[in-house]
């Protein structure tokens, strides 16, 4: 029996977390004959998507924001892109999107996927709005198929608060996964005595960049064959401070880079103090399949991507003393042990990280229980 191509719905509120982080699953779709629908607002990667093959339909979403008004015509969109499109199975990602996406399929009868790719501080932090989260995801997430969760501690809070009465529709999937061959295994750095960090993120209090920043301080003050680089896009607040800090030799700021590679290769260790509500570290993963040790914190997101020790070290969140304490201890290892470190952050990605554990979970409740419920 030929088996029909199928419509499959992607809701996304971001076209940098669709093109960079499910690029190979929308490629695994297509190459099996799919037509895939993109939903989000347009955005400086979504040529590339639609160069791909995917049919693109142009959201209004307010990420961060809580208009109920606004909101509200989120989920009409969605409503009336599904009733439109009646796709075989919708895809969603991130808190919107999976909450009023939610709604609509529940509506239309059509089967869905959700991924928590983090909690958010809606859900994180206790009060009213979490409250109301925790109501709204009930709801929206009543029908769901499978509900993906990228760490141990989101998955707990979830079963905690009973969101899905079923927890075997809970399924834990190493986040997004890494791309082994495009992130491949790089030849560590040997420049003399030098030792280069480096602070991959947007530049803003939650990812740690104050830690990082007054880290970079004490080091340089102690050790001047140290470099610290920060690259990403930067928060207004923080523009004046990284300015001052650069003058006075203590960073450089290279800015957002679309290719982050370059800085991997001549880096001797990423350094990722982060208490964002994060579902999983992909700064994280990618430095480590390059064979780059990581120090990052205990926070969910972060911790299980590093074998505390043996590919970098964990530190505790906004501890700043016990994060330099680290540095300085990474900064004293012999370069062979470093070395080590980065070979075993790589095999450790090799092993639990593998993007293709996450492709090969998607393709599975698509083809072998989705599609079953609209035979």
């Amino acid at each position: 029996m030929i088996e029909m191509k199928k419509k499959i719905l992607i809701l996304i509120n971001h076209d940098a977390g669709l093109y960079f982080q499910r690029r190979e699953l929308i490629e695994r779709l297509l190459h099996d004959g799919n037509e895939v629908h993109i939903s989000l607002p347009k955005g400086e990667n979504v040529d590339k998507l639609i160069k791909m093959g995917c049919i693109f339909h142009d959201t209004t979403i307010e990420r961060r924001g809580t208009n109920i008004i606004k909101d509200f015509k989120l989920f009409l969109q969605y409503f009336n892109m599904i009733k439109e499109i009646n796709p075989d199975i919708v895809l969603t990602f991130t808190i919107k999107p999976n909450i009023y996406g939610g709604f609509a399929c529940k509506m239309k009868k059509i089967p869905y996927v959700a991924n928590i790719t983090g909690l958010g501080t809606a859900l994180e932090n206790s009060g009213l709005i979490q409250k109301i989260s925790i109501f709204l995801y009930k709801i929206a997430l009543k029908n769901v198929q499978c509900c993906f969760v990228q760490n141990e501690g989101n998955l707990n809070f979830l079963k905690k608060n009973k969101i899905l009465k079923n927890e075997d529709k809970y399924k834990l999937i190493p986040g997004s996964g890494v791309n082994l061959n495009n992130f491949k295994l790089m030849k560590y750095p040997n420049n003399g005595d030098k030792i280069t960090f480096l602070f991959i993120g947007r530049v803003m209090k939650e990812k740690g960049i104050d830690l990082y920043l007054e880290t970079a301080e004490y080091i340089k003050s102690k050790y001047n064959n140290t470099e610290f680089y920060v690259i990403g896009f930067c928060e207004e607040e923080y523009d004046g401070k990284l300015k001052q800090m650069q003058k006075k030799g203590i960073i450089r700021y290279e800015g957002r880079q679309n290719d982050i590679k370059p800085y991997l290769e001549k880096s001797s260790c990423i350094i990722h103090p982060s208490y964002y509500p994060e579902g999983m570290s992909n700064v994280l993963l990618e430095a480590s399949s390059a064979g780059r040790p990581v120090i990052t914190t205990n926070r969910d997101g972060c911790k299980e991507a590093v074998n505390d020790g043996e590919t970098g070290f964990v530190v505790r969140i906004k501890d700043v003393e016990q994060l330099k304490q680290k540095v300085e201890e990474f900064v004293n290892l012999p370069n062979d042990k470093k070395k080590e470190m980065g070979l075993k952050a790589r095999k450790k990605m090799e092993n639990e990280f593998d993007r293709n554990i996450v492709i090969n979970a998607y393709i599975n409740e698509i083809n072998n229980k989705c599609l079953k419920l609209r035979e």
